[in-house]
């Protein structure tokens, strides 16, 4: 039985930790928040409920959404109607159920800040209420932010997304994404079940925080959306480039992130949950088989090369133009036309199409035009060029 310290209690952490204590592990968690709200529409697709049943098997209150509607730039208008939901929980209330079944599990789980470490010794050190310990690994899970990178860089100004955000007393039945023009990200509001999670998110290296603000409270405004009793937040999330997925050291002799921490989420929707619970599930049983070093292959196995995809056409899908018109505003025509088109977005939002197979599905299915337009936000042509990560790994 190996002592196994993990910083950090959100899914990634908490995911982590239940994986290694169910393997006979002596599992400590750290945090100094525990389960808190954050600056995200907290929505969890079909995939991950797939994978993880549990999400959508339980009395914790949620809410299960159908029916999304893009916004263009020119206020265009399309409507996508899944049939496989996409599953929301406040961040409060995910957490909090991840960490319960973690100390189910038996993870002890303490609501402390870690303030420093130290992987240089055949143990890795910690210092947690001023007082400094030690353990046989360490699981960095504290966020994209963490300064806790033994051996590793921290994320840089273009790795990284700002997003900011109301927590709004209201309800709705749909998930609403709004584009800007020339802008890296997107205004959402996604639904949860006692209020609305209203945000912004954009690239760190393009926009401020003060033109993010200007671009959600004309969207509040113009859509009446009450945020007098509302709570405002604001955070910084990773937004991967491609080298960062490639190159960055996610895993030592004695220590690994997993998570935001790691950079685990996708840049072009800003999904994270998924790849943060799946990441901590693979760190957990590589541990828990005494084989650090397999983490970073099961990774690039199981979600890494879908991540690497989509930082290759990010700034394509949000800056490009095609046929004179941007990207989005062209997308949501498209979406207005077209059933065939209508049922792939559909498909990739709720989490049931991945990226590296739709050129397979989409050649011969659609219109000349709309095959180009989806052959040109891909770049097929590049990609295709670009090395693929192994996927003769075999994943637990």
């Amino acid at each position: 039985m190996s002592k196994i310290t993990i910083v950090g209690g959100g899914p990634s952490g908490a995911m982590c930790g239940a994986e290694l204590a169910r393997g006979g592990h002596e599992v400590q968690i750290f945090d100094e928040h525990l389960a808190w709200e954050k600056p995200c529409g907290g929505g969890l697709t079909h995939k991950a409920i797939l994978k993880y049943p549990f999400l959508a098997e339980n009395s914790y209150p949620k809410k299960f959404i159908h029916s999304v509607e893009l916004i263009a730039s020119n206020d265009q208008r399309a409507t996508l109607e899944m049939p496989n939901p996409i599953v929301i929980y406040s961040r409060r209330v995910l957490n909090g159920m991840l960490l319960e079944r973690a100390q189910a599990a038996g993870c002890k789980v303490q609501q402390s800040h870690v303030t420093s470490v130290d992987t240089t010794g055949a143990k890795p050190r910690y210092c947690v209420e001023g007082e400094w310990q030690s353990s046989d690994f360490l699981v960095l899970a504290a966020g994209a932010r963490n300064h806790l990178l033994p051996e590793t860089r921290a994320l840089q100004k273009d790795e990284l997304e700002i997003t900011q955000g109301y927590f709004i007393p209201a309800v709705a039945d749909s998930i609403t994404i709004k584009f800007l023009p020339h802008f890296d990200g997107y205004i959402w509001s996604f639904p949860r079940c006692d209020h609305l999670s209203v945000g912004i998110c954009g690239s760190m290296a393009s926009h401020n925080s003060s033109e993010l603000r200007a671009h959600l409270q004309t969207f509040i405004q113009k859509h009446d959306i009450p945020v007098e009793n509302g709570q405002f937040y604001s955070h910084v999330l990773p937004s991967p480039q491609e080298r960062t997925l490639q190159q960055r050291t996610v895993v030592g002799k004695n220590w690994a992130l997993v998570g935001d921490a790691a950079a685990w989420v996708d840049p072009l929707t800003g999904e994270g949950l998924f790849y943060a619970m799946r990441s901590g599930e693979l760190l957990g049983k590589a541990l828990a088989e005494g084989k650090p070093e397999v983490y970073s292959d099961w990774v690039g196995a199981a979600f890494a090369s879908e991540l690497e995809f989509a930082a290759r056409i990010v700034r394509r899908f949000y800056r490009g133009t095609f046929l004179g018109t941007a990207v989005t505003t062209r997308m949501v025509q498209f979406l207005r036309r077209s059933p065939v088109f209508r049922q792939l977005m559909a498909d990739i939002f709720s989490g049931t199409q991945d990226y590296t197979s739709l050129k397979q599905r989409i050649m011969g299915h659609m219109g000349m035009t709309l095959t180009e337009f989806v052959s040109s936000v891909l770049n097929f042509e590049s990609n295709a060029r670009a090395k693929a990560r192994p996927r003769s790994v075999p994943v637990p």
